[in-house]
């Protein structure tokens, strides 16, 4: 009986350690990609790369989820709150009032969302001044059209989008008054965001209309727009991650929007216990955002153009050049 009674107790401390084990294994920091998947060589992939980067230095795992529709947004953040996950980061402005909500039902848990704000305790909210990256690769859209004549293909339409556009404008129209600039948008829900057949559409149809270069701000459906403009001999511009060796000698260069940075240093700082929420954004002075070189297009780009787009990005950031921002009160002007 004695040794049956000791049998017990030594089973149920083994279920005790391996529950604890498994309560470990579950806590730790999560992502939630949105529409498009983690593989959309995009936004998506961009979060995932700074995930990966912090998995490789700290040693340590994350959990992951990619969403199929609008409802499990919610879903996912309370599953991983629920079983200990922190932080928790929403990789879209569309997760705004699903994080608003979870946030407050799980208080001692720290959450982020990208391209939204968040009042909240427990929460950091990461926007980028996508604006100014946008403006740099319209400068050297502009210098590198033999036609005058440049595109813009947008994903879903939203002020965000709208916002790189808006940029896009300002860097070519100051760089030449004339240029005229082609303008389309996806769609108007999450599909805008992964839909390649339509995005090469739209980028063929600004092609008939002579823009030899187009920049795209559509997640995966930008996939189509740099096949389109690659199978017409012409040059794209990729976005948020750096697209470049999509089609080497086709993409003039890449808008990138370092969510990388933003998923990394989340991930980090509450593991380090360096966490701070209220809201982060991310310009060119902090190296948020930018335009990519390598090998892949470094030709393409001549010491002037390379020169012009420095010297632009020093006086964006000195303040000597002001780049509009969709959201103010005038929205665009161009």
């Amino acid at each position: 009986m004695k040794k049956l009674f000791l049998g017990l107790m030594a089973a149920s401390a083994m279920i005790a350690s391996a529950a604890g084990a498994a309560s470990a294994a579950e806590g730790g920091p999560a992502i939630i990609y949105d529409l498009g998947g983690k593989f959309d060589k995009s936004f998506n992939e961009a979060g995932y790369n700074g995930a990966e980067k912090w998995k490789k230095e700290a040693g340590k795992d994350y959990r992951e989820f990619e969403i199929q529709n609008d409802s499990q947004r919610e879903q996912a953040l309370r599953r991983f709150a629920r079983s200990g996950a922190s932080p928790i980061v929403a990789m879209s402005f569309s997760a705004a009032s699903a994080v608003e909500k979870v946030a407050k039902e799980f208080p001692d848990t720290k959450f982020v969302i990208i391209d939204s704000v968040v009042e909240a305790p427990n929460v950091r909210s990461v926007l980028f001044s996508e604006e100014q990256g946008s403006y740099l690769v319209g400068l050297l859209a502009a210098m590198k059209s033999e036609t005058g004549k440049v595109g813009f293909v947008g994903g879903m339409d939203i002020p965000l989008i709208r916002n790189f556009a808006c940029g896009y404008k300002g860097g070519a129209k100051a760089t030449k008054a004339d240029i005229q600039v082609f303008e389309n948008m996806t769609g108007t829900t999450g599909a805008a965001w992964n839909d390649p057949v339509r995005g090469g559409e739209l980028a063929k149809s600004q092609l008939s209309q002579g823009a030899d270069v187009i920049f795209h701000a559509a997640g995966g459906t930008g996939i189509g727009v740099l096949q389109a403009v690659a199978d017409a001999g012409k040059f794209g511009i990729g976005v948020d991650s750096n697209q470049n060796m999509l089609h080497p000698g086709h993409v003039l260069t890449s808008m990138v929007k370092r969510v990388d940075v933003a998923v990394y240093k989340a991930f980090d700082d509450v593991a380090k216990n360096h966490w701070t929420a209220g809201k982060e954004v991310l310009g060119l002075k902090e190296d948020g955002v930018g335009y990519a070189i390598d090998d892949n297009n470094k030709s393409l780009l001549t010491p002037e153009m390379a020169k012009a787009a420095e010297t632009a990005k020093a006086d964006i950031i000195s303040g000597k050049i002001q780049v509009h921002n969709y959201n103010s009160d005038d929205k665009c002007p161009y």
